[in-house]
């Protein structure tokens, strides 16, 4: 049975390699897996962006598995010089077809290294704003306002006039008095106002203070520090403060008015 023999003497000849090769794939696959788990430990004990530990225990991962394929491939006896240079021209034709993509990354990595910003916090760019929900390689999330998400790809941020609020937001309200009021009194009544509301930071302190001498009245400016969550909610219950508190102290609220005479002139007789 020539066939039986040929197949036995391939097996003979080549089964040892391919044993080898996968034994070999095996255990550099193991390593790889038990090296990114010690190295995510040691990662999470350090002040570090999560991102950043993800890309690094990847790294080290893909790393080890390619020495591995390496390794396990010089066992079969394949030339290992001719594959790395079919590779890197293989790896630049990707590369060109995917510059929109890799300059994602590249802009993904500075963001996370310079840290402009950082999950949890409020920011604005780009006509949009909202809390960073997402850093990663290729795009960042923000929950906005009206609790949707806004996916930004990371090339359009970088480069561009970005405004990062932290995690607290400077109200700015505005009540206007008429001029017979006692400024005394009724900053006094906005200071209690802010005073009473716990969503109002004490730290830092609110600005109270006349902003304008208007046509029609006084105008006193209102500008507390509340987190972000709160930033809504804080707007709403301090305009609706202001509006009952004064009236119920009679401090009046004007509104705008002109007045118009009309002059007559007498016929001439």
């Amino acid at each position: 049975m020539p066939t039986m023999d040929l197949i036995m003497e391939y097996v003979i000849r080549y089964g040892f390699q391919v044993l080898g090769a996968a034994l070999v794939f095996a255990i550099g696959a193991l390593v790889a897996r038990w090296t990114g788990r010690l190295a995510k430990q040691w990662l999470e004990r350090q002040d570090m962006e999560p991102p950043i530990r993800m890309l690094l225990v990847k790294v080290i991962q893909v790393l080890i598995l390619v020495f591995t394929a390496m390794a396990a491939l010089g066992q079969l006896g394949v030339q290992i010089a001719p594959l790395l240079a079919g590779i890197g021209v293989a790896g630049l034709g990707v590369g060109l077809a995917l510059q929109g993509v890799l300059s994602n990354v590249i802009a993904g990595l500075s963001i996370i290294f310079t840290k402009p910003y950082r999950v949890g916090e409020h920011i604005s760019l780009l006509g949009v704003q909202g809390d960073v929900l997402t850093i990663n390689l290729f795009s960042t999330t923000l929950l906005h306002p009206d609790r949707s998400r806004v996916v930004i790809p990371n090339k359009k941020i970088v480069g561009e006039i970005l405004h990062n609020f932290s995690t607290i937001r400077q109200l700015h309200l505005a009540v206007t008095v008429s001029y017979a009021t006692d400024l005394t009194e009724a900053l006094a009544l906005v200071r209690s106002i802010l005073a009473s509301n716990p969503g109002v930071l004490k730290e830092p302190g609110p600005a109270v203070g006349i902003s304008q001498l208007g046509d029609s009245g006084i105008t006193i400016s209102v500008d507390p520090w509340v987190s972000v969550a709160d930033f809504g909610r804080v707007q709403g219950e301090l305009n609706q403060a202001l509006v009952e508190r004064f009236r119920s102290s009679h401090i009046d609220i004007p509104y705008p008015q002109h007045e118009v005479r009309l002059l007559s002139t007498a016929p001439a007789g």
